[in-house]
């Protein structure tokens, strides 16, 4: 990769740092990508929501499927709070994910496979997908997919930013990377009374408090612990007076499974523990389970491809495996449809020992993880 590339990239991914959008409000960011690929001589094709878009590289005409290449362009409603020249410009909102840089790499790869295609040095078609509203459930890939993003594809790859690895290295995983994540809400009604008298009412605090509590418990003696199967609530809500029993109560949180076949099996087991904790302090209790997105389960072909490309770039030290995580990534469901692998990139500056996360104010990356991803992609659609 050119250093003349590298540097209008890395001006690119701090363009869309400064600008970030939100899930399904991606209009600039789509915009900006596709006149990039327009520039580049490629025809990019918004999709029906009007963010995110496609482009295709090569011809599919020998009958070979395509190669797709998948980044994900929203950002967070989190506030920005580092101090550099590239900060987030509009207020409580930042790519505090990486997604600034998974789109920027996949547009430096397309820019690179594009003139090697013309050069008739591509040995695949190859398909780039920039998708939108990955941070909300059940994820925009399903509307990409409704979309028919995947006609013709064979595989498909991405790439995570990961605080954790060291720049210049990838962490791959054959199998489950991800967790699956659904989100879970109940909402408790009853007559109430006074705190005085709390047998002549349905006490919802107490009832809230054994719910948030004995769930978890119970459902953890209901599945295989090597499924993973857990429930952490992130809001509870009840009452307004010391000495008033309410007469309702919520509590939300997120349900994460580690394993396919316990999550396919979760709302029903969660309805059953519910409604019978809920019956014993007589509490009416409404169940809004949401489905999110499955775990991302990597094929083992595509993780060897990934590994391959790797290598033959960087070296075998290069590549390092990785952990199955907690967190959800909508990338799963394109892997229901076609086989594909999502690799580690890492983002951490060589040398920093500081503990940094994803999906926080000061999150950022050492940028030479751009052209990483590019070489890495790149290398891929020569190799498969």
């Amino acid at each position: 990769m050119s250093d003349e590339l590298r540097a209008e990239l890395i001006a690119f991914r701090r363009d869309l740092h400064r600008h970030p959008e939100v899930s399904r409000q991606e209009f600039r960011t789509t915009e900006q990508v596709r006149a990039r690929l327009a520039q580049a001589g490629l025809e990019p094709r918004v999709l029906p929501s009007g963010t995110g878009l496609v482009c295709d590289i090569g011809s599919a005409g020998d009958g070979r499927g395509r190669l797709a290449l998948r980044a994900d362009l929203d950002a967070l409603p989190v506030p920005d709070r580092k101090d550099v020249p590239y900060r987030s410009t509009v207020e409580g909102q930042a790519h505090a994910c990486g997604h600034d840089a998974h789109t920027t790499v996949v547009l430096g790869a397309g820019l690179v496979l594009a003139e090697l295609d013309r050069l008739g040095r591509l040995p695949r078609p190859v398909r780039l997908l920039f998708q939108p509203a990955e941070e909300v459930m059940p994820g925009g890939a399903l509307d990409a997919i409704k979309a028919d993003v995947l006609d013709g594809v064979e595989r498909i790859l991405a790439l995570h930013c990961d605080p954790k690895v060291e720049v210049g290295r990838i962490g791959l995983r054959v199998g489950p990377i991800t967790s699956a994540a659904d989100r879970l809400k109940l909402v408790l009604d009853g007559p109430g009374g006074h705190s005085a008298r709390p047998h002549l009412t349905t006490d919802l605090v107490m009832a809230a408090a054994k719910l948030a509590a004995e769930v978890p418990a119970a459902l953890s003696r209901r599945v295989d612990p090597r499924a993973g199967l857990s429930i952490v609530w992130g809001r509870m809500e009840a009452g307004h007076a010391a000495n008033v029993i309410p007469q309702h109560a919520e509590l939300e949180g997120t349900v994460r499974c580690l394993e396919l076949g316990a999550w396919h099996d979760a709302p029903d087991l969660v309805h059953e523990v519910v409604d019978q904790i809920a019956a014993m302090y007589r509490a009416k209790c409404e169940i809004a389970y949401q489905r999110g997105v499955p775990p991302v389960v990597n094929e083992a072909e595509s993780v060897e491809l990934l590994r391959e490309a790797m290598t033959r770039r960087f070296g075998a030290h290069t590549v390092e495996d990785t952990e199955q995580s907690l967190g959800g990534e909508d990338f799963s469901w394109y892997l229901e449809q076609v086989p594909g692998a999502l690799a580690r990139l890492g983002v951490r500056p060589v040398g920093d020992r500081t503990a940094r996360d994803l999906h926080q104010g000061d999150f950022d990356i050492d940028e030479g993880a751009i052209a990483v991803g590019v070489e890495l992609f790149t290398a891929a659609a020569l190799l498969s």
